[in-house]
This record gives C-alpha cells, sequence and structure tokens, in this order.
C-alpha cells in the first residue's frame, strides 16, 4: 500500500499497544495521518487528529475516509465491572468501530486479539475475542488480519497482578516455551504496536492471524 497521504484510524489509542502504535503508524514511509478514537483525549502530536465519541452510539458519527484502521479496543472483566460491560467494549464495541471504518472506506482492519481466541471457546476472554474477530471477518474487509499476543509487557497505567507475576517469570519461561507452546511466549507490547502499523500497511488481501512468530517479525 502506497500510504503517502494516507489516513488511518485508530481506537484504543490510550492503551498499552494502541497508544505505542501511534508512532509507529506515523513513522516516515507509513501513514501521513492517524485519527484516534477514544472516550478522553490524547497527547497532541504532528498528523494525530482526535474525535471524542461513544463506541455504543458510533453509527451516528460521520465517518471519516481512511484506507485502514487499527484496532486495540480491550478491557478486563474486573476493570469492566461485569461480563456484558467486558462484551460491550471488546466484542460490540470492537463491531461497532470496524463498521464505521468499512462506512468510511477501510479497505483493511487490523484488530489487536488474543492469542487462544475462539468463538466456540469454553474461556469467556477467549470466546469474546474469538467472535469479535469472526464478525469483523465478515464485514468485508479486503484484508483482515487478527494480532494474537499472548502476556503482553510493558508499562501500564494500572496494576495487574496477574501479569505482574506472569512478566517477573518471563524471562524463565519464555526460554522453554518452544515448538507450538512458542505462540505463549510473553511479548513486548512494542512490538505488538508495530506489527499492527505493518499489518495496516500491508498490501496482500486475505485474513490473516499472526501469532508470537510473525508478531516478533
Amino acid at each position: 500500500m502506497d500510504a503517502t497521504g494516507r489516513t488511518t484510524l485508530l481506537a484504543g489509542g490510550s492503551g498499552l499497544v494502541g497508544g505505542l502504535a501511534i508512532a509507529h503508524l506515523l513513522a516516515p514511509g507509513a501513514f501521513a495521518r492517524v485519527v484516534a478514537l477514544g472516550r478522553r483525549p490524547l497527547p497532541a502530536r504532528p498528523g494525530l487528529g482526535q474525535r471524542t465519541v461513544d463506541f455504543a452510539r458510533l453509527d451516528a458519527e460521520p465517518p471519516v475516509r481512511a484506507v485502514a484502521a487499527v484496532c486495540s479496543l480491550g478491557t478486563t472483566i474486573r476493570k469492566a465491572g461485569s461480563r456484558e460491560a467486558f462484551r460491550a467494549v471488546d466484542v460490540d464495541g470492537v463491531v461497532a468501530f470496524a463498521r464505521w471504518a468499512r462506512s468510511g472506506g477501510a479497505s483493511t482492519f487490523v484488530l489487536v486479539s488474543s492469542v487462544g481466541a475462539d468463538p466456540r471457546s469454553a474461556h469467556f476472554y477467549l470466546r469474546c475475542k474469538g467472535e469479535a474477530e469472526e464478525t469483523v471477518a465478515g464485514l468485508g474487509f479486503a484484508r483482515f488480519v487478527a494480532l494474537r499476543p499472548s502476556l503482553l509487557l510493558g508499562p501500564r497505567g494500572e496494576s495487574r497482578l496477574g501479569e505482574a507475576i506472569g512478566k517477573a517469570l518471563t524471562p524463565l519461561l519464555n526460554p522453554l516455551l518452544q515448538g507450538p507452546l512458542r505462540r505463549f511466549r510473553a511479548i513486548e507490547a512494542d512490538v505488538v504496536a508495530a506489527a499492527a502499523a505493518r499489518a495496516a500497511l500491508g498490501p496482500a488481501p486475505g485474513r490473516f492471524a499472526w501469532e508470537y512468530g510473525v508478531l516478533v517479525g
């Protein structure tokens, strides 16, 4: 894709991966403009446009012409407060953003999902991630890339005990995860952010799922 003078959309720019993705999306040779959608403003920077939106009412927003969209929306059940509230973000919000991006002409959609995402999973979190992937894949994008990282490493604005323990064990566990288990290796959030930009710029049409080996490039 020749991104010169072109725009990409971003949802989830206040999160760990989304915030890091902005710099990669605006890097030389990438996109000329990023329009970030969210509930609160982000730090201003050249090339970054912003819209404060309610994702539950996104269909009322006039579309923005763009060639691609990157979605890193996500929360936790603990932060959301209930399964229903979690699903409203990780499924409904994702799908609403994808439909809105498609209405603005985006032909590529990149979704930060999760390793193990499966709409038939018995695990609620992985089932929601899989349902979001399946729904977006059916919206008619020429290119759809689901990024499926495992544990994300990087500074967060909130404390998550399970993740803190996982990060502490990463230097010991990652080398042990070989072969089919390599997909479960913890990964730096900035590596996923760079992969999101790479996926948004990719020219090949089709549906793709990028796990650890592809994410690290």
